[in-house]
């Protein structure tokens, strides 16, 4: 009876998958280039002051790298930008009009900001092309998903992020036998295919070989412009190979910005973060 009812509840045409979020139709006013603004923002756990003062800004359509020594505060920025860590104090908007801190987790999602965390998330008995449709947006609950029919449009839309994130080839294939480069590329498609306005990747080539590295870099700077991306990465030489704008943290407010050069050149970034 309970297995009984816990199928009733799966089909309900209201039910909705939590990895996909209906669009928003609110418009994010970017009038002035920004995309991002986070201002005087402060946040401490156990007294332990993970954000300290924090000043970030991001201009639309640009790939930022955010790099810094462990606990200088860069999850917990993703975190608070994505609704999952509240402040203590501080603004955090999403271009001019919408306050990110008055919102929940679904609502920053369905605004057009998504997430991929370092370790891949997949459907891994389900082949990649399944795993683009199931993440659409719109109506997904469990009912829609498997009745409806994809659309001429649903159809392009998949094949261009297939494309673009390189597995055209790999559709049919359970994702659960994709490499490990793979099956990061399909989340990032997983993400795009809900049509984001601002990606925040985190780490996306640990454990990766070099020749799925280069595809990576390849794949991310190919994102910037229609989408603003910001990466979290520990290996410089990836982070070289895609930014043209670097932000250091360093106990959890911005130590240095600039290209790779000048922050590898930077006195203070090469005594706290460098080692030197």
């Amino acid at each position: 009876m309970k297995q009984l009812d816990a199928l009733r509840q799966s089909m309900r045409r209201d039910r909705v998958f939590d990895f996909v979020h209906q669009r928003n139709l609110a418009q994010v006013d970017v009038t002035h280039g920004q995309l991002l603004y986070i201002e005087d923002l402060n946040v401490s756990f156990d007294g332990f002051k993970a954000i300290n003062n924090l000043n970030f800004y991001l201009e639309v359509g640009e790939l930022r790298c955010l790099i810094g020594p462990n606990g200088a505060g860069k999850t917990t920025v993703m975190d608070i930008i994505t609704g999952k860590t509240r402040p203590d104090s501080g603004s955090v908007w999403f271009g001019q009009n919408i306050n990110l801190l008055g919102l929940d987790e679904p609502a920053i999602a369905r605004l057009g900001i998504g997430r991929k965390f370092q370790k891949p998330t997949v459907f891994e008995n389900h082949t990649v092309f399944q795993n683009l449709e199931l993440s659409m947006s719109g109506d997904k609950g469990v009912f829609s998903v498997y009745r409806a029919k994809l659309s001429d449009n649903d159809l392009d839309h998949i094949a261009h992020i297939l494309g673009t994130i390189g597995l055209v080839a790999e559709q049919n294939k359970l994702a659960g036998t994709l490499s490990h480069g793979q099956k990061q590329w399909l989340e990032i498609g997983m993400l795009l295919i809900q049509e984001p306005k601002m990606l925040l990747v985190d780490e996306p080539v640990a454990g990766m070989t070099h020749g799925e590295m280069d595809r990576t870099a390849a794949l991310l700077t190919s994102l910037a412009g229609e989408h603003t991306v910001v990466v979290v990465e520990h290996d410089m030489e990836f982070v070289r190979s895609i930014a043209n704008k670097v932000t250091v943290l360093h106990q959890g407010s911005v130590l240095a910005e600039g290209t790779m050069d000048q922050i590898q050149e930077n006195e203070k970034v090469r005594e706290v973060y460098l080692g030197e």
